[in-house]
């Protein structure tokens, strides 16, 4: 093969213990592992300079600007931005390799699969592209709130050839609490951003939302564990938009108006 970009993969991590081991195994070929870790009391910290990985400690503050850090840290200009859960499918090392060989885009979206409980997203059913692998130099993290993702300067192409697995989210209890988490943190950026209708979306889009999931988007070969994903993402859907009406509402002296 030609020569390729050198590649940094960096990763946020703290008490990651539990899944950091499978996820730096897939990714110990490249050129540079850099672990920015935010004051860990398991063995992340070990098990990442087991690997090989640089790691640097900085106290979190948000998922974003902790990202941005780990970026500025890397030692090359092309990075694959990953998080402690994530995980490599095999064959997507040789897809990444060769889509650095003289790359021409500023970018690349990775199909990922996500963890269904007590399975893995069907290979077939819809796998939605993230942007992970990208030059630096034309791009970073946006300031998004919970969901910040990267954002770069020119053309992206997908890897539709590439895949990797959120591991995260074990049982439906962790994907709950999850999702209680990030609805509150996107109210503040719904706010600011004067979503209307607030009223009427809370009770469209979640059926929507499921419904795509799980037909349109062929969750249902996933069994029951693709019926409760699209079942507690539309649920996620209802709570931050039930949550910005919450907010809306309080910010108006919660008389009983009704507010669309």
């Amino acid at each position: 093969m030609p020569a390729r970009e050198p590649l940094s993969v960096v990763i946020i991590t703290y008490n990651n213990a539990d899944t950091l081991e499978r996820c730096l195994r897939e990714v110990d070929w490249a050129d540079d592992l850099m672990v920015l870790d935010s004051g860990s009391s398991d063995e992340t910290v070990a098990i990442a300079r087991r690997h090989g990985a640089r790691v640097a400690t900085h106290p979190f503050d948000d998922y974003g600007p902790q990202k941005q850090r780990a970026i500025d840290m890397a030692l090359h200009d092309w990075v694959l931005n990953l998080d402690a859960d994530e995980i490599l499918s095999p064959g997507t090392r040789g897809v990444i390799e060769q889509a650095l060989v003289a790359p021409t885009v500023a970018g690349y979206r990775l199909p990922r699969r996500e963890r269904m409980f007590w399975g893995v997203q069907h290979r077939n059913s819809h796998r939605n592209g993230h942007l992970r692998l990208f030059d630096r130099r034309r791009g970073g993290m946006n300031h998004v709130e919970v969901h910040a993702a990267v954002e770069v300067d020119g053309p992206v192409r997908t890897l539709h050839a590439a895949d990797f697995i959120n591991d995260g989210d074990a049982d439906i209890a962790a994907r709950v609490e999850k999702i209680n988490r990030y609805s509150s943190g996107l109210v503040a950026n719904k706010l600011r951003r004067r979503q209307r209708f607030t009223g009427v979306r809370m009770v469209l889009y979640p059926p929507v939302f499921f419904l795509r999931q799980y037909l349109f988007k062929r969750y249902f070969l996933s069994g029951w564990a693709g019926f409760v994903a699209s079942a507690t993402g539309a649920f996620y859907v209802f709570l931050k938009y039930a949550k910005l009406y919450e907010a809306r509402r309080s910010a108006h002296g919660g008389d009983d108006q009704p507010r669309v």
